[in-house]
């Protein structure tokens, strides 16, 4: 179970910004975060902070030795939960109900925002996928359901190989699994 800090560190809406962009660039500079992120240096190295006490990122020694100069890394990639997981803190309960509703937010504006610009040119080539169905599961099988489909992205991840030479842009995933009725 990931402690509820983790929780709602990375479910801040800039927070997450450079978690993400940590795990899609790599090692990075406070000034190369800023100013990809449209922010100041004092808040992104704020954040950096926030996101550091929480163990999911990480203070990584300057490529060339400068000791004047701020990078960091990400600490560990990705991160699976449930609000149920803090059934027994109330208070915690609701820290991550109202990340979880940060993080539907976040999908949701991604998702509209790749409707809005997806005959941009940078996008030329990309079909974006939906993929749904509705089944039968016990909550162990559930469960074994969100493992699978995080190892099976993982694994997809791990198989792309960056230095191929091929153009590529950002992608986002997500997925919920979750009861329903028809």
């Amino acid at each position: 179970m990931e402690d509820i800090s983790v929780i709602t560190a990375v479910h801040h809406p800039l927070r997450r910004r450079i978690y993400d962009y940590l795990l899609l660039y790599g090692t990075s500079q406070v000034t190369t975060l800023a100013r990809a992120l449209e922010n100041q240096v004092g808040s992104i190295s704020h954040h950096l902070r926030m996101l550091e006490r929480a163990g999911v990122v990480e203070r990584v020694p300057d490529p060339d030795g400068d000791k004047r100069t701020s990078w960091w890394a990400v600490a560990r990639r990705g991160l699976t939960w449930s609000t149920d997981d803090y059934a027994d803190s109330p208070s915690d309960a609701l820290l991550a109900r109202e990340a979880q509703r940060q993080g539907i937010r976040m999908q949701i504006e991604r998702l509209q925002q790749w409707h809005r610009h997806r005959h941009d040119p940078a996008y030329v080539g990309y079909d974006g996928s939906n993929t749904e169905t509705t089944t039968w599961a016990s909550p162990d099988e559930l469960r074994d359901l969100s493992a699978r489909l995080l190892a099976t992205i993982r694994e997809w991840q791990d198989g792309i190989d960056l230095a191929d030479d091929q153009s590529r842009t950002p992608i986002f995933v997500f997925a919920h699994a979750f009861p329903t009725v028809p």
